[in-house]
């Protein structure tokens, strides 16, 4: 009998006693093991994708064994992490239409949680909860777990894995319209993993031209290391001028451009200006990202020159832009205003507007409301109020309005209390109808609004400009009815035009725009800037000077003017100018 064995307890009963320990905890890392076979097998798609995920969970379990050497912990908390991911990657599907991404976890900013917390109020409850079960448990395995791997064999795992995975993505490149599809949650993250890293390795945040031997000066710069003209020389702050509104008409573009589409009388006229034409604006994203849209029209430059990084350009972008139409609206004696349809944690958008020169940021929870998606009725009477509020300072007002109305999907009818009474479906399809009720809606609401600006304020001056952020998803259908979707697919990768226009328009109330040149017939979006300062009479600061010069020379186009050269070359003027900083 051994020493410590103890009165009555034989050392052959101790032995029995660790082997069935011994057995019964490899049983259960056998389980733990199988079960995230099981989500991976429930949750990818195809061989390719189930081959990658269950790569990604070996490298996982690899690397928490190189730091915790303990293989049923591992375990466990490697399901536990792919659970979550899958989990986390359904939410971010459900509000954005994409997967969980690497860039998710490498841009997390307080934005990031405060978000979640402001959808889901309950969730720091659930975290704490779910903490205090968990972390018993997990000690538990730890204090019985017999076994220990070695670390050299999980970094040699670890190794094997990441060159893995990273040779299977780059062989088969993950398509654009892949993490838009809500499958593969494991698989995508994995390879936009191995996307992102290359990406950041090749050219960085953003693409830009590199340093030269001296800083690139802007037009009009000053020497001695100053490549900005000061504030007070650019602009008289006490100059009268008009009041300007920026209108974002979510998802609209005149659809009458899709063959056999029937629409309503004088539908067309909506997309008008005041001098009667009808102009397009090229946009950056169709179908979905109307922050790509949002970051054109503030900053004047390209969402397009971030590359796979694009989605993201809000939050990679806020705080580290301070260039943009906003910025020289306030040094000529603007306030500036942002009425924002949702959460200003959504993707930083508040920090980045606020970087772009927005002073006063409204989001939902400022209007009062706990739904995103208002009649646009109700984001035209908040424009409304804060005019109101604002008229005792006499200060112009810059005003960015966003409609929602018009999202999607249009396979519900949206507020059918507020359908206008001599409305009669044109006879397309139930969607398309749908769609161009909406807009009818939008039409109405926007005329009153004009209206209630002239009769409450008869004296002062506005100027209107208005844009479609993005073609609706069901454009893709409509404007070549039964395209090869492969087809498709290669059409909006190379950014065909036809899938990316939409319109803007020009209107002034009390007030004709006295400069009209730079409102040509087909823009991009990060020109719109421009035409709103040369319509409301503001003089351009260098870096506008220099980017109308771009605009006259490339016919209206930005980012695909000679393979992004010029836009390239643009971000270095801006980068030494100080504007961009930390990318």
């Amino acid at each position: 009998m051994s020493a410590v064995a103890g009165p009555g307890i034989s050392e052959s009963t101790r032995a029995g006693s660790r082997g069935v320990r011994f057995v019964a905890l490899a049983a259960l890392i056998a389980a733990v093991h199988l079960a995230g076979l099981a989500v991976l097998l429930t949750t990818e798609y195809g061989p390719f994708a189930i081959t990658l995920s269950v790569l990604a969970w070996i490298l996982v379990n690899c690397f928490l064994l190189a730091v915790l050497q303990r293989p049923g912990v591992c375990a466990v908390l490697a399901l536990a992490l792919i659970v979550i991911l899958i989990a986390l990657s359904h939410f971010k599907f459900g509000i954005l239409q994409l997967t969980l991404t690497f860039l998710d976890f490498l841009i997390i900013d307080r934005d990031t949680f405060s978000f979640l917390l402001s959808v889901f109020p309950r969730l720091q409850l659930q975290l704490a909860l779910a903490g205090l079960v968990a972390v018993p448990l997990l000690w538990l395995v730890w204090r019985f777990d017999p076994f220990r791997v070695r670390r050299r064999f999980a970094l040699t795992g670890l190794a094997a894995t990441t060159a893995l995975i990273s040779a299977m993505s780059v062989v088969w490149p993950e398509q654009a319209w892949e993490p838009f599809q809500g499958v593969n949650h494991v698989s995508s993250l994995a390879r936009s993993g191995v996307v992102a890293v290359s990406r950041l390795a090749s050219t960085g945040w953003i693409e830009v031209d590199p340093p030269t031997n001296g800083p690139l000066r802007l037009a009009g710069a000053h020497a001695a290391g100053l490549p900005m003209l000061p504030p007070a020389e650019t602009c008289d702050a006490t100059a009268k001028r008009p009041h300007i509104i920026m209108l974002l008409d979510e998802s609209s573009f005149d659809i009458s451009a899709a063959p056999g589409i029937k629409v309503p009388q004088g539908y067309s006229d909506y997309f008008k200006s005041i001098d009667g034409k009808q102009r397009t604006m090229i946009a950056e994203a169709t179908g979905g990202p109307t922050w790509y849209t949002e970051f054109n029209v503030l900053t004047g430059m390209s969402a397009r020159s971030f590359g796979d990084l694009k989605f993201y350009v809000t939050r990679i972008t806020a705080n580290r832009v301070a260039r943009g139409l906003p910025q020289v609206l306030k040094r000529c004696g603007y306030k500036t205003f942002s009425l924002y349809p949702t959460y200003g944690n959504f993707l930083g958008a508040r920090a980045f507007q606020k970087g772009a020169g927005v002073g006063h940021f409204i989001d939902m929870a400022d209007m009062g409301v706990a739904q995103d998606m208002q009649p646009d009725k109700f984001y035209f009477d908040q424009a409304l109020k804060v005019f109101a509020r604002e008229q005792p300072q006499h200060a112009p007002v810059f005003m960015f309005v966003y409609l929602t109305a018009n999202h999607f999907p249009w396979t519900d009818v949206y507020r059918p209390d507020l359908t206008p009474p001599d409305w009669t479906p044109p006879g397309n399809t139930a969607e398309t109808d749908e769609y161009i009720r909406r807009q009818v809606m939008t039409q109405n609401d926007y005329r009153e609004f004009i209206a209630a600006l002239k009769r409450d304020y008869p004296d002062q001056s506005f100027l209107v400009l208005r844009f479609g952020d993005h073609q609706p998803a069901i454009s893709q259908k409509l404007l070549e009815p039964g395209i090869d979707q492969k087809l498709l697919a290669k059409r909006l990768m190379a950014a065909d035009p036809r899938y990316f226009s939409t319109y803007y328009a020009i209107d002034g109330i009390n007030y004709r725009p006295g400069d009209l040149s730079s409102a040509l017939d087909t823009l991009d979006a990060a020109y719109i800037p421009l035409v709103i300062q040369e319509a409301a009479g503001v003089p351009l600061d260098p870096s506008f000077e220099e980017q109308k010069k771009i605009m006259l020379r490339c016919n209206g186009v930005f980012y695909a003017c000679r393979k992004g050269a010029e836009a390239r070359r643009f971000n270095r003027l801006l980068i030494d100018a100080g504007m961009i900083k930390g990318l």
